[in-house]
């Protein structure tokens, strides 16, 4: 049996292992918080929040432009806004979460301007060389057979590691829903996958 864990989290035998976070990379969502409030004065701030996330905003974009090029403009135009923000709380906000909520919303954007045709998805590695070919078009295969809102959850839980509780708020639905969509689009990659989900 494949589960959630082992599928997506990495090793050989992951279907999506491209976007994952490196080893150090994760901070304590206090300093993620910290580096938002000053990133607009600091370059040092606007830095580290960018390479801190900039693989899973990459993810997240990716999964509703279906465009490589317009997702890298996606990622610049995440962080441009974010140095704009003046509404953020510190103390009550969670960083993490608003950082993918303003790349969802961008991806958006943009996708509606260019008009872009999601049925050629082509998830492909970001900065990852020695990712190879056939593991992207096997990736490909598989997400094409979701749903848009479906695909969008998979990459924000599995690629950009968000909580159901963060993706409901990003994607403004219940969290029952967001788990339900999830599980669903599970059971439809396990199934195209030719994988028992039985034990």
């Amino acid at each position: 049996m494949i589960t959630d864990s082992n599928i997506y989290t990495g090793g050989g035998s992951t279907i999506i292992n491209i976007f994952t976070p490196s080893e150090g990379e994760t901070e304590e969502n206090d300093t993620v918080n910290d580096l938002i409030e000053t990133c607009a004065e600091s370059k040092d701030s606007l830095c580290r929040l960018y390479h801190m996330f900039k693989k899973s905003v990459f993810a997240v974009a990716f999964s509703i432009t279906s465009d490589y090029h317009l997702s890298e403009d996606c990622v610049a135009e995440t962080f441009v806004r974010l140095t704009q923000v003046r509404n953020f709380n510190p103390k009550k906000g969670d960083g993490k979460g608003y950082i993918h909520k303003i790349a969802r919303n961008v991806a958006l954007e943009m996708r509606r301007s260019f008009k872009k045709d999601t049925d050629d998805f082509y998830l492909s590695g970001y900065g990852d060389a020695d990712e190879t070919v056939e593991n992207s078009i096997y990736i490909n295969q598989l997400l094409t057979f979701l749903n848009d809102k479906q695909r969008q959850i998979v990459v924000m839980r599995c690629c950009s590691e968000l909580t159901f509780k963060e993706i409901a708020k990003i994607m403004k639905c219940p969290e029952t829903t967001v788990k339900s969509r999830y599980k669903k689009a599970l059971a439809i990659l396990q199934e195209k996958a030719g994988v028992n989900s039985e034990k």
